[in-house]
């Protein structure tokens, strides 16, 4: 079945690449790679259009028996539903655009490649077991599967000690939100008794009224999972206090930025929340926080985006941001918005990404936007397609982005609700700031007057046809991918396309609410996009001097946001520090004194008693002859006390 061979190919390429790589070669290797992901990416969306077309029909594709243990069984296997299917769709297709400029942009690197693209396809491979995964565990190996996969891309360049400190410190914190995740799928399994979705979501009415006895207090058992399963998701997905891994993961390549932040990981979560749709409409106040936290992420990330100076960070503080635009859909209801937002960002992150690392490229791997500045004439394709990039993001009309992430505005207003106000408030104001921070970048790249020096400015160049060519399909996604999939998301089509993949419960109604709010609310997103443009503008291009003034006037609220809200600082001072002296005074007290003092002890005791017992072996039968006497009359003289 082609669906199974969209989800295998990729782990085909990654094992030639990575057990074969050294004897076959780095360019053998890498075609290995880039072949099994061509195969993928025209197999998924194949897949995708002849379910949405009625010539397949959803179902499971059964691969064999893989836990069996009293009544605990589970089965891999690979479901095949609209969700399941666009998910796959899109990840084969942006994976394979990066695995094809990555051929360009890691041809100088002076490592063997083969164990990059290796890492590349393993990670594609993770994220298609979980977004095709039929029962939890399933997915919590696709889960801890792209975790480790990050963690080895972001890392790649092991020499640099920042590289191994953000894979260290992506994996830990995500390892940190992995442990609720758990909890959640265990107490699913003690309510259920089983972790697979046909079994779970049928019987989720029937345990609504069950509850969980927890630190003395009781709470709804439905409650308790979707809060765990929510914070598993924050971890994933980098939302408001789990998301301090994000920005350092600019640390690996770029093509690996794209990757993360575009098609796999990051997406996880919001996946997770459209696929336990079913269960999470029974835990309204789970779903409550859920909006709470989207809003807020998507507030903070956007106000830190605006005085980031790496290239590379504030598209980074972008895609946490527009994240936070998919938890506030999923927490007001509107599942399928969530995920139409997530396949057109998609589309126009990669594309962002990539057209970063083009600029990388050309300017000899400088990311400061402070040494940027007249490019775009030097390098006019990438200007033009991060033009593309930037509008969608945006959300200017008819671009993708005005779609996708309108609908979520109008989404949060149609709510009705407090905390829908309060998403439908942090929203719009992330909206503006989003359209100023993106413009920020765009004129300080590629406009005015260059700030590089001499050497550098004569060195730039357009990045070669391997590279650009994935820009440039990236960049008609990012036009059409709005308008193309919109009547079936979230259109007058959304109930016959998502064929009960994403579930609504019975008193929600928030997709059809989105066609009646005010028109105020329609044209707000737009309105306040072109303020931000307009600001951008005038503060970077026409006066220049103004965001200094700014910055030297308000130097407290400039350090804040520069500083990313003391997250880092924080952590540091009130987890990481007394973690670090607590480990040193156990390792004084507990190991250095008792499991090493101890033994250590026993052995030095046992040693000095041996060095004087054998002073006794003299070689005399005459001492001997004394001691046996000796013996035998203190064994005699005990006998007769004992008597």
């Amino acid at each position: 079945m082609i669906y199974a061979l969209a989800v295998f190919a990729p782990l085909a390429g990654a094992l030639v690449s990575g057990l074969l790589g050294r004897s076959i070669g780095d360019k053998a290797a890498m075609a290995a790679s880039v072949l099994g992901m061509i195969v993928a990416a025209i197999c998924g969306p194949l897949a995708f259009f002849q379910l949405t077309g009625d010539v397949a029909h959803p179902g499971v594709l059964s691969l064999g028996t893989w836990v069996e243990a009293g009544r605990f069984h589970v089965d891999w296997a690979l479901r095949y539903d609209t969700l399941s299917a666009a998910m796959v769709a899109m990840v084969s297709f942006i994976a394979m655009l990066i695995h094809v400029y990555s051929v360009g942009y890691m041809g100088h690197d002076a490592r063997p490649r083969y164990r990059f693209f290796a890492y590349l396809s393993l990670f594609t491979f993770a994220m298609l077991m979980l977004v095709t995964a039929d029962n939890l565990l399933q997915l919590f190996f696709g889960w801890e599967g792209v975790g480790l996969c990050s963690y080895l891309l972001i890392g790649y360049w092991y020499d640099k000690p920042s590289a191994c400190a953000a894979a260290m410190k992506a994996f830990i914190v995500n390892r940190v939100a992995d442990l609720p995740f758990a909890v959640g799928l265990a107490l699913i399994f003690f309510k259920f008794g089983s972790i697979e979705f046909a079994s779970i979501f049928p019987a989720v009415v029937a345990h609504g009224a069950d509850t969980y006895r927890l630190f003395g207090h009781t709470f709804p058992a439905i409650e308790v999972i979707g809060f765990l399963l929510f914070i598993g998701a924050m971890g994933k997905s980098a939302q408001l206090g789990l998301h301090v891994w994000l920005p350092d993961a600019m640390e690996g390549p770029t093509p690996v930025s794209a990757l993360i932040h575009a098609a796999t990981m990051v997406t996880a979560g919001v996946f997770l929340m459209a696929r336990m749709s079913p269960l999470m409409e029974y835990a309204p106040y789970a779903l409550g926080f859920v909006t709470i936290v989207g809003a807020s992420t998507a507030l903070f990330a956007a106000t830190v985006g605006c005085a980031q100076n790496d290239i590379k960070r504030v598209i980074a503080y972008s895609t946490c941001s527009q994240l936070g635009y998919m938890f506030v859909a999923a927490g007001v209801g509107a599942y399928q918005a969530s995920v139409f937002h997530l396949i057109t960002h998609a589309f126009f992150k990669a594309l962002l990404f990539l057209s970063a690392g083009s600029v990388i490229h050309a300017m000899s791997d400088e990311q400061d936007l402070r040494k940027m500045g007249g490019l775009a004439k030097l390098i006019p394709i990438t200007c033009t397609v991060m033009w593309i990039g930037n509008l969608a993001l945006a959300g200017i009309p008819p671009l993708a982005g005005s779609y996708s992430k309108d609908a979520i505005i109008s989404a949060a207003y149609a709510a009705h609700t407090g905390v829908g106000t309060f998403a439908f408030i942090c929203t719009i104001l992330a909206a503006f700031l989003t359209a100023f921070y993106s413009w920020r970048l765009l004129f300080l790249c590629f406009h005015g007057r260059p700030r590089a020096d001499h050497h550098t400015m004569s060195h730039v160049h357009e990045s070669p046809w391997v590279m650009v060519g994935p820009l440039l399909l990236l960049a008609v996604g990012a036009v059409i991918s709005g308008w193309a999939l919109h009547g079936w998301f979230i259109g007058e089509e959304w109930k016959h396309f998502w064929h009960g993949s994403i579930v609504n419960g019975p008193h929600n109604e928030i997709i059809e609410h989105l066609e009646h709010v005010p028109a105020w609310v329609e044209h707000a997103p737009l309105v306040v996009a072109l303020a931000g443009i307009a600001l951008a503008y005038y503060m970077y291009l026409v006066s220049p001097l103004t965001p200094i003034r700014l910055a030297e006037r308000y130097g407290a609220i400039y350090r804040f946001l520069l500083n990313k809200w003391y997250f880092d600082e924080l952590y540091d001072r009130i987890i990481v520090r007394p973690l670090i002296c607590l480990s040193r005074v156990l390792w004084r007290a507990g190991d250095a004194t008792i499991i090493d003092g101890v033994p250590n002890g026993l052995a030095w005791l046992t040693a000095g008693s041996s060095r004087q017992i054998v002073k006794l072996q003299t070689g005399s039968l005459a001492f001997y002859a004394f001691a046996m006497l000796i013996g035998v009359v203190v064994l005699v003289g005990l006998l007769s006390i004992c008597r």
